[in-house]
């Protein structure tokens, strides 16, 4: 079955099917004619011969750093349900947090091989940003602010600080275990804001209550170690992610601390385990989900309309008070 054919069954020109199938102009009545024959039929148009015509590919190209990341598969749950709608599908890149393999997606989605480009990042670079500038087709950010393109963040710095001000209604002597400030939002913007906290209450947090850790549990254990050999009167710990907050739990249950008796504990994140872990995890759920949707949102309008301009997006967060703060 061709497109010859299709004309001849629904007894309009050549011409009049290729408008229909590229979404040209056809009068409401051959558009019937055209959609009964081919759901008749069961054609499916040549994806490649579509994209010679309309240079389009109806394909999106996301980077994402860790796949099996609960935050990441959130917002790509996001991204996929708006793009599925608007005609497009997805390609995912995952780089395992490599600044090598993120260059390498963005280098080869930047010449067109793709309508548009979702970066989930964490850490942008100088050669992020020159390729960035070289890409030919539209970017959006999502997890990051980046001046000049359009993007989709969270307010990092006052989730932050506002869970550290829950901890420190009982809490006197804070701890920190955050993640490299090379990531502005979830590193640098939640350190800050927790530190902001801490002075607001007139108390102090010295380097040695301060501990950078990988995003796992395993190293939110190690540092929790690490950070109660150093000072063991901690007593209220802020965690810049639930898994790293869950790795410190373990530890402290280890060693016999009581939660939150002896130190309280929270993290930023709303993950499903933190809900399981016993006791439940004082978090901040922030809108993953509706991020990815809204990031999604912008790339189709950048790719639709040649007068889109670029937009800012700053996600709101809610405070998850739970059993691990008194």
């Amino acid at each position: 079955m061709n497109i010859n054919e299709i004309a001849k069954l629904a007894g309009v020109s050549r011409a009049t099917v290729s408008r229909y199938l590229n979404e040209g102009y056809v009068s409401e009545e051959k558009k019937e004619r055209i959609r009964a024959v081919i759901e008749k039929t069961g054609y499916q148009p040549s994806t490649q011969a579509q994209t010679l015509r309309t240079k389009k590919t109806r394909l999106v190209g996301v980077i994402l750093p860790k796949i099996n990341s609960d935050t990441v598969s959130r917002m790509v749950a996001g991204i996929s349900d708006v793009l599925s709608k608007n005609g497009y599908q997805l390609l995912l890149a995952n780089t395992n947090n490599d600044i090598a393999e993120e260059l390498k997606y963005l280098n080869l989605f930047k010449d067109r091989q793709v309508d548009g480009i979702l970066f989930i990042a964490t850490i942008l670079t100088a050669r992020h940003k020159k390729l960035l500038k070289a890409c030919q087709v539209p970017v959006v950010i999502l997890g990051q602010h980046l001046d000049g393109y359009s993007c989709v963040y969270h307010d990092d710095y006052h989730a932050a600080e506002q869970i550290t001000e829950l901890l420190l209604e009982h809490g006197k002597v804070p701890g920190f275990i955050g993640v490299t400030t090379k990531d502005e939002a979830a590193g640098l913007n939640r350190k800050k804001g927790f530190e902001a906290a801490v002075r607001a209450k007139k108390l102090d947090c010295p380097p040695e209550r301060m501990a950078e850790a990988q995003f796992t549990m395993e190293s939110g254990y190690d540092k929790m170690k690490e950070l109660l050999k150093r000072e063991p009167k901690i007593d209220a710990v802020f965690c810049a992610t639930d898994n790293i907050a869950i790795g410190a739990m373990r530890y402290l249950k280890e060693i016999g601390k009581s939660i939150p008796h002896d130190v309280e504990l929270a993290g930023i994140g709303d993950t499903p385990l933190a809900g399981l872990v016993e006791p439940a995890l004082a978090t901040v759920h922030l809108y993953y989900k509706t991020a990815g949707a809204e990031a999604a949102a912008m790339l189709v309008e950048h790719m639709e309309k040649e007068d889109a301009v670029s937009r800012e997006l700053k996600m709101g967060f809610e405070i998850k008070k739970k059993a691990s703060v008194l």
